[in-house]
């Protein structure tokens, strides 16, 4: 029995121990109820196949499983898996000792007044930290000093994306830094050289700009110590469909190359650690987010331990020199990927998940996109809701006051040890291969992440991977969100030949342009009858999944009669304006009336019929539809046949 003092609380050496009474359960014991589950489904597993069953995968290789223990966080010293300490080597609990995160905004306006007027706002309403798209994809360099004017350049860090005018625009920095009397130590920010990145997205070559990105870095660490001058970019490898292994790959190959061009060029290794910072995507995928971050760190940890530049102590990136050489500096940035451009109110939620995911990953800078960002420019309302984002995670949930808040989860710190060592063995092949930059010209890190695409593809178009608002629960009455396009192209689109942009929602977008087009041509949506039959126990979920298919494509499903048969589902298919039905019920109630519907449903004109179930012989039915079918081959071929028809 626990003794507990004066004030009610138990003492420290007698501790209090929850459940102490009853005996440990084991993980056989588990397994066994796990059998039992799965056995009233049908499905007869023994033991560890009973768990495997349960096995989800996630990412690349990597899996969830449905249970994890205190076995699964036992960090290993020897084997590089302690997490540590915040602050501390190997810096997985995160790159300092306190919590929080730099709330960054990107700005790609082209016209200097337009831009200088939102950064102000931005700056004026929570944005800590400017993200200025400058050169082809943004604010010409010429305009630079009236985009950024009012903006106290000692208070607010800037960070430069030119691409291949990089130096160009990080010589007008400094010389607006000059001009204003900014001091060299309170100039801060990135001015945001990163040759292989300009790379993987136009497809040209890197040796024009190298030599440059080694001159900035030289000039940052000779005079301006809380400037870093490169920026290892891995949104290019994210955006092109990578997998998180391999972004993480692609983007310690990419240190490790500038690792090398800077030491080459005379830097000491310490000082060249402190001259990057690393650019990561977050995805609505939380916990994967959080993992990925953490798992960075440790990577880049290992790099510079091999390296020798931990046993140096304290390195000269950052703004007071107090910054550890292996402690990698993360901004992070909502995935533009997971991000639609039908119902894009929804993005409001994935942003707030992905940037959830990289505060708590411990990332040392957040940019939230706007929820429009897929649309075109984004509006003053979007913006606003982007960087409320971050400020009401720091301000009222308290991100900010807890440094590693998923350290010791026994998932995320299992998830993290996975990813780690996947994320490195596919760095290895890369360095194989002679390097990032070889990898990227010899098409090997295009092919990886083609094919990794592909396979994450057919989980969309089977939506197996849903997406809210597109492939699950679509509006067609929804009103368009309408943006200004860009003026200008960006770097990446202009030149060409860089890694492809993909978006998950794109098969179904297509089929959506498809709909609208056949709406204006003809004043209507392709329709589809849905034939329930029997009682609305028996048709409604079938119905309801054979309805959120379809719509998904822009069919327009008329559910009205909620139920027929065979008596009246020619009437009441020729009052819904369809052309094709679909039939939905259970499995018994389709063996009784499906062939006798299907027949009616054929006699009243119906060109095509489905049924929403798995392939059974029904005589008249043309096609099924079922969970995990692939709904994007379906809806095309339908509005295939619908076209040829109009």
């Amino acid at each position: 029995m626990t003794v507990l003092p004066d004030d009610g609380l138990p003492l420290a050496d007698e501790g209090l121990r929850l459940a102490a009474d009853f005996p440990a359960a084991t993980r056989e014991e588990w397994q066994r109820l796990v059998e039992g589950v799965l056995r009233k489904s049908g499905r007869d597993l023994p033991g560890a196949a009973a768990e495997q069953a349960l096995t989800t995968p996630v990412d690349d290789g990597l899996v969830v499983r449905p249970l994890y223990t205190a076995q699964d966080a036992t960090g290993d010293p020897a084997q590089g898996s302690d997490p540590g300490y915040p602050g501390f080597p190997p810096y997985v609990r995160g790159g300092k000792p306190v919590a929080g995160w730099d709330v960054r905004q990107r700005h790609t306006l082209p016209d200097p007044e337009a831009a200088n007027e939102v950064v102000l706002a931005d700056l004026e309403n929570g944005v800590t930290s400017i993200w200025l798209a400058a050169g082809g994809s943004g604010v010409p360099v010429a305009g630079l000093e009236r985009a950024l004017a009012g903006v106290y350049l000692d208070l607010a860090p800037v960070v430069l994306d030119a691409g291949p005018e990089t130096g160009a625009a990080a010589r007008e920095l400094l010389r607006l830094y000059e001009l204003r009397g900014v001091a060299e130590p309170e100039a801060r920010g990135n001015l945001g050289a990163d040759p292989l990145g300009y790379a993987a997205r136009s497809g040209s070559s890197v040796r024009a700009h190298w030599d440059e990105a080694a001159e900035l870095a030289q000039r940052c660490r000779a005079a301006y110590p809380g400037l870093r001058a490169l920026t290892v970019d891995a949104l290019p490898y994210h955006e092109a469909g990578a997998s998180a292994v391999q972004e993480l790959g692609c983007s310690l190959a990419t240190g490790v190359a500038y690792l090398r061009l800077l030491t080459e060029a005379g830097l000491p290794v310490d000082a060249a650690f402190g001259q990057l910072e690393f650019r990561y995507a977050a995805t609505a995928d939380q916990f994967l987010t959080i993992a990925k971050l953490r798992a960075a760190r440790r990577l880049w940890g290992r790099v510079a331990e091999v390296s020798g530049a931990e046993a140096h102590g304290a390195g000269a990136g950052g703004r007071t020199g107090t910054a550890r050489p292996g402690a990698q500096r993360q901004h992070a940035v909502t995935s533009s990927v997971m991000m639609t451009r039908r119902d894009p109110y929804v993005n409001m939620l994935r942003t707030t998940l992905a940037c959830l995911g990289a505060g708590v990953g411990g990332a040392d800078a957040v940019t939230v996109l706007p929820f429009d960002h897929a649309l075109g420019l984004p509006d003053a309302f979007a913006r606003r809701i982007a960087r409320n984002t971050s400020t009401i995670l720091l301000e009222e949930s308290h991100l900010g006051r807890v440094a590693d808040p998923a350290g010791g989860s026994w998932y995320v710190e299992r998830l993290t040890d996975e990813l780690a060592h996947a994320a490195w063995a596919f760095f290895q092949v890369l360095e194989q291969a002679g390097g990032q930059e070889r990898a990227l010209g010899s098409g090997l890190v295009g092919e990886r992440i083609a094919a990794f695409w592909q396979s994450r593809r057919r989980d969309l178009d089977r939506r197996r991977e849903p997406v809210t608002g597109v492939s699950e629960f679509p509006n067609l009455a929804e009103k368009p969100v309408e943006r200004e396009t860009p003026p200008r192209a960006s770097a990446a689109a202009s030149t060409g030949g860089g890694l492809p942009l993909v978006r998950r929602d794109e098969a179904y977008e297509a089929l959506r342009a498809r709909s609208d087009a056949l709406l204006a041509a003809t004043g209507r949506r392709p329709r589809i009858f849905l034939a329930g039959l029997g009682p609305p126990a028996a048709h409604t979920a079938r119905a309801s999944f054979a309805a959120n298919l379809f719509q998904a494509g822009g069919i327009e499903a008329v559910h009205d009669p909620a139920t027929v048969d065979a008596a009246t589902a020619g009437d009441a298919f020729t009052a819904s304006g369809a052309d094709i039905a679909c039939l939905c019920s259970s499995d018994a109630l389709y063996q009784e009336q499906a062939e006798a519907v299907a027949k009616a449903l054929r006699a009243a004109g119906a060109r095509r019929i489905y049924l929403a179930g798995r392939p059974a012989s029904v005589p008249d039915v043309d096609e099924y539809v079922y969970t995990g079918c692939d709904a994007v081959a379906v809806l095309s071929l339908l509005l295939d046949r619908t076209e040829t028809v109009v």
